[in-house]
């Protein structure tokens, strides 16, 4: 089939790729010309494992294409997905939906017989509706339906969750558009993964509620883990106690700083806003909302607490800048207000992650960057694991010793054993487990 994907974020390339690797024909569209010379000659503007060779070979194959074009792409395609961004509008909260828009009025002018417009950003419930409406208004004789397709990719796993994912959630009661999208899938079919067919509305809210869900999660479980550190508990022996019941699960019950990235902060924030709209408050969510973001400022207070109540003057050796592994992404990192709250504390902080250093220089200017662990860590007086990196999860530790001035370790990840660290010298504190 002839797919055009609108769009070339996280989402739109990493589903374009995965697409054309499936031997379907895929034009990637993007407004953007830097980064679509960029993607032309094989430059991949994000870091995603495995994604810069999945491109490079399907441009090989002639399978996948970069444009700034839209007009045949567009005219050209069974089924344009719309993958822009949907940030939290400034001021209130809501997802702002103006560039979903934008498109839609643009696939409008282009459109060429029967066309399925699939919307893969994550939008609140009626967005679809919307879609539809000002594709009509545009062209009133245009032949065309609407779909939700919601992504379910995790930063750091995406092309494995696109290509063995737990479920396609398809939302269309359009037979010929449910025809469309099977064969769009039809690869997946054969390896038997799970498709939801469902109404439009209901494939939009389950997006909103399966992030929301899994943000309430991760709250839970660091709520426990502040729980633990007052009685004396170990959080992973809850996690992992919980965790066996089927009902619960042991996914997403790690302890740490709380949730960031570009999904979680975002959607749970539009789901509250879109509850409160339709008089239907999700209290549990909003509550979580307001825990996480304080989750993420009280860290920094732990690391000054380990360090006597006083940073003033000293040097912290902050390791891994983005929200999780495996991903160049700080959007809401919980970095983000560690760091600077730190240096308004008077500690001069140096900081190494493997990947996320572009970013950190732009959003976080003034914050010194090395160029290694080690060279973080030279006259540090405390070190403060923020990201799980796994090249953090096993560093030598008489080498720290030795490149440390001080021997204070923070470990806001859990990645290392508190006995282990107390033998070896360290005043080691981590989340929600006795300190050893």
């Amino acid at each position: 089939m002839r797919i055009t994907m609108i769009g070339t974020g996280y989402v739109g390339l990493v589903s374009g790729a995965c697409f054309a690797d499936f031997g379907h024909v895929v034009t990637c569209v993007d407004k953007d010309v830097s980064k679509i010379d960029r993607l032309n000659v094989g430059d991949i503007p994000i870091y995603e494992p495995g994604l810069k060779r999945l491109v490079a070979n399907n441009v090989a194959e002639e399978r996948l294409f970069f444009t700034t074009e839209s007009k045949d792409a567009i005219a050209n395609a069974d089924a344009v997905f719309i993958a822009v961004g949907t940030p939290s509008r400034r001021g209130d909260g809501h997802a702002d939906l103006q560039y979903v828009y934008a498109v839609a009025e643009e696939i409008a002018q282009h459109m060429n017989g029967f066309t399925v417009v699939v919307t893969k950003s994550t939008v609140p419930v009626g967005t679809g509706d919307e879609v539809e409406a000002i594709i009509k208004k545009a062209r009133p004789d245009a032949d065309f339906a609407v779909v939700s397709n919601p992504e379910f990719l995790r930063e750091g796993a995406a092309i494995k969750d696109f290509k063995i994912p737990d479920r396609i959630v398809v939302g269309t009661e359009d037979e010929r558009a449910r025809a469309v999208m099977r064969e769009v899938y039809r690869p997946l079919f054969l390896k038997e993964s799970p498709i939801v067919f469902t109404s439009r509305r209901t494939s939009e809210l389950i997006k909103y509620a399966g992030n929301a869900f899994l943000a309430v999660k991760i709250t839970f479980i660091n709520e426990m883990a502040d729980l633990c550190e007052q009685v004396g508990a170990n959080v992973q022996e809850v996690a992992r106690g919980i965790g066996l019941d089927g009902r619960i699960g042991p996914k997403f019950l790690n302890a740490g700083p709380g949730y960031g990235g570009s999904c979680f902060p975002k959607d749970t924030l539009a789901l509250s806003k879109t509850a409160n709209d339709y008089g239907a408050p999700v209290r549990i969510v909003d509550t979580v909302v307001e825990v996480n973001k304080a989750r993420k400022k009280a860290m920094a207070g732990k690391v000054i607490a380990a360090l006597g109540g006083d940073v003033a003057g000293k040097r912290i050796a902050a390791l891994g800048l983005a929200f999780k592994q495996n991903t160049d992404d700080m959007r809401d990192a919980p970095s983000l207000d560690i760091v600077p709250m730190l240096q308004e504390a008077g500690a001069q902080v140096v900081a190494f992650d493997p990947e996320a250093m572009g970013e950190a220089a732009k959003l976080l200017p003034e914050l010194e960057l090395a160029k290694s662990p080690w060279e973080a860590l030279e006259g540090a007086d405390a070190m403060v694991i923020i990201t799980e990196w796994d090249q953090f999860r096993a560093l030598d530790l008489e080498r720290i010793k030795t490149a440390m001035a001080g021997n204070i370790v923070v470990d806001l990840r859990n990645i290392y054993r508190p006995d282990n660290m107390a033998a070896k010298g360290f005043s080691y504190t981590s989340i929600g487990r006795p300190q050893g």
